[in-house]
């Protein structure tokens, strides 16, 4: 599928700063301690217990990126009719709402928080086409906060379906308190399989749903979902 690996790959590089920055400072306190001492090492230097706690700390840090940057491979259904969630996650939020920049007014609205602890990789719901990409600056309110994908900076992500581009559908990818990067992997016009990786946002974050009102729900609140995975609606 489309951008395997990419997860990996920027988890790898965030790895790497880490752990440059870590050696660095470890450096700087060793040259700090020998200039202090005359060029001679004598005994424990002054500097090196608290770089030691920041290079445990750093090492902890790229073991934490290993498990968040974890990539699975999605297992969409081949039923065309059948939207799978974008994202792992909990559904916390199940209503009716208004989307006017691509849904055009009401809609249904299936809302997933991801922890920190959730693979943050985000897959293509439908088969068809990206119809929208569209970026809003705003807040980094904490993503638990249901209000935040109104408040938040996100990624508005619109798809017309091959089976009838007429039922558009969207995704919104919302920043958090530490996610304050969203990166999508893909262009308006592009056409995406179910399940194709699209997009990837760094740490806890959000992910709202928008469906068309006939849509047929298969989700409920406080119900977890694996991305490219879980069933969430089906397009009557």
């Amino acid at each position: 599928m489309k951008n395997a690996g990419k997860a990996r790959q920027a988890g790898l590089r965030l790895i790497v700063r880490v752990t440059i920055a870590g050696c660095a400072l470890w450096l700087l306190a060793l040259g700090i301690d020998l200039v202090r001492v005359g060029g001679r090492l004598a005994g424990a230097p002054v500097l090196w217990p608290g770089a030691a706690v920041f290079c445990a700390a750093c090492l902890g840090f790229a073991a934490f990126s290993v498990v968040f940057f974890r990539d699975p491979d999605p297992r969409p259904p081949k039923d065309a009719r059948l939207v799978v969630a974008p994202a792992y996650g909990t559904v916390d939020l199940v209503d009716e709402t208004t989307e006017p920049e691509y849904m055009g007014g009401g809609c249904r609205r299936v809302s997933i928080f991801l922890s920190v602890f959730d693979p943050h990789v985000q897959t293509a719901p439908v088969t068809g086409k990206v119809a929208l990409l569209k970026h809003r600056p705003g807040k980094y309110m904490c993503a638990l906060r249901t209000e935040s994908a109104a408040a938040n900076e996100s990624v508005l992500i619109g798809f017309e379906p091959r089976i009838d581009p007429s039922r558009r559908l969207a995704m919104r990818l919302v920043a958090g308190v530490l996610a304050r990067r969203i990166v999508p992997w893909i262009t308006p016009g592009e056409e995406v399989n179910c399940g194709d990786r699209i997009s990837l946002i760094q740490f806890g974050s959000r992910v709202e749903v928008y469906l068309p009102l006939s849509a047929q729900l298969m989700v409920e609140v406080g119900q977890k979902v694996a991305g490219g995975r879980t069933v969430m609606a089906r397009l009557d």
